[in-house]
């Protein structure tokens, strides 16, 4: 609170523009030993020529050797510390697709699941199930009720869903019910506080009866539910950096994280890089900052495809050019947390980053944007929540501290 305190006293408005451009998943490790990252591996002119004339460094998402999940991660780049504001999966996922979540209910993100003869996960993901495929299921899913409480469904993208739970007494502090591994059989829901033994009792039998409507399914014939959460009640961007924010991305949960602390979130069609950098484009007046969130390194990354993952740098890279002629004041380019192919989860490494504002920065020695650059960066390794408070003084946001 003390950090957001003092965004809140010092920070200042001029017409500068700020961008924070997140490749999810970004960090990468060498398949062997010696080797290249996927960042590294990938041709990056337009990166590289930034890394020349702006400075790098690492940054640590929650702590040394502790591995992120995507909404903490995010949190920690806005300048919330994620130890101290938590907001669950489950509120990210539902939020960002337009659900509410009301004081006192409980929300978690679902994920379709491939059950085998003995019951056991053989899928996680349903085998990605289509969206056309998916919404089908969904529907039916949504009219399966317990007593005592309204359940809600709804279709988020591809293999996963939302599910809000409302009635009297309800409480979040529930584990995930997914294993996080294949040849097991999901999870009972499982009150961590005694307050949401209640709450956990509902979502199993829930769960049961949605087992049962699933069972005949050809992949989508099991569910896995994660990040039981409800409305943590941040702070704003604009009351604590007094800025007017926007937020370009994709996949329902970003742009949850993203209401949640009051950004306004731009629709737009498509899912390239080039899709997001025109619908930046086209709203660059209105706004001082923009989060622009790039989801399929991430996504290849857990898939365990260094090319493929290489590749959408490559893509992002290419794109790049339309972001430049905007001009902006300061340019971070980064990733909310690290996903090596070799791993093929999200992992605990430092994040490259990437900080180029021409007017104000003092470029450092490299110049090339890559894990092993980063590490030798002027700016070091900091923890993520520092991120964004050094955006806001190149931008000239931030006045003096004290007399």
């Amino acid at each position: 609170m003390a950090k957001l305190e003092l965004m809140r006293e010092l920070h200042l408005k001029n017409a500068t523009k700020m961008v924070l451009l997140v490749m999810d998943g970004l960090g990468g490790a060498p398949i062997e030993v010696g080797g290249a990252t996927e960042l590294e591996a990938a041709a990056t002119p337009n990166m590289n020529r930034l890394a020349s004339e702006g400075t790098l460094g690492q940054i640590i998402p929650i702590d040394y050797g502790i591995t992120p999940g995507s909404g903490p991660a995010h949190l920690a780049l806005f300048g919330y510390d994620p130890l101290e504001y938590d907001a669950g999966r489950g509120v990210l996922e539902s939020t960002g697709i337009g659900m509410t979540v009301e004081a006192g209910a409980v929300s978690a993100r679902g994920n379709f699941c491939t059950l085998d003869a003995q019951g056991l996960i053989s899928d996680r993901r349903a085998g990605r199930i289509p969206t056309d495929e998916a919404l089908p299921i969904v529907q039916v899913l949504n009219a399966v009720q317990v007593p005592g409480v309204q359940i809600e469904v709804r279709h988020v993208r591809e293999y996963r869903f939302a599910v809000i739970m409302r009635g009297e007494g309800l409480h979040a502090a529930i584990l995930d019910t997914d294993p996080q591994s294949t040849g097991k059989a999901p999870l009972p829901a499982t009150a961590e506080q005694p307050e949401a033994e209640k709450t956990a009792q509902y979502f199993n039998q829930w769960i049961h009866a949605a087992k049962e409507t699933l069972k005949d399914q050809p992949k989508a014939n099991g569910l896995t539910l994660r990040g039981f959460s409800s409305d943590p009640a941040l702070p704003t961007f604009k009351d604590v950096y007094g800025l007017k924010a926007a937020c370009v991305a994709v996949y329902p949960m970003y742009r949850g994280v993203s209401k949640l602390v009051g950004m306004e979130i731009v629709d737009f069609e498509g899912e390239s890089p080039t899709d997001e950098f025109e619908a930046v484009k086209q709203h660059w007046d209105a706004f001082d900052f923009f989060f622009v969130h790039i989801k399929k390194t991430d996504s290849r990354g857990e898939d365990g495809d260094f090319k493929k993952k290489a590749e959408v740098i490559e893509s992002v890279d290419a794109a790049l050019t339309q972001l430049l002629e905007l001009k902006p004041d300061v340019l971070a380019i980064t990733g909310d947390h690290s996903t090596p192919a070799l791993l093929r989860k999200h992992s605990w490494h430092p994040v490259p980053l990437l900080l180029w504002a021409p007017a104000t920065v003092i470029a450092d020695s490299q110049d090339q944007f890559g894990e092993r650059a980063c590490q030798m960066g002027g700016l070091g390794t900091f923890h993520s929540k520092e991120l964004l408070s050094l955006m806001m003084a190149h931008a000239g946001r931030l006045q003096k501290f004290g007399a």
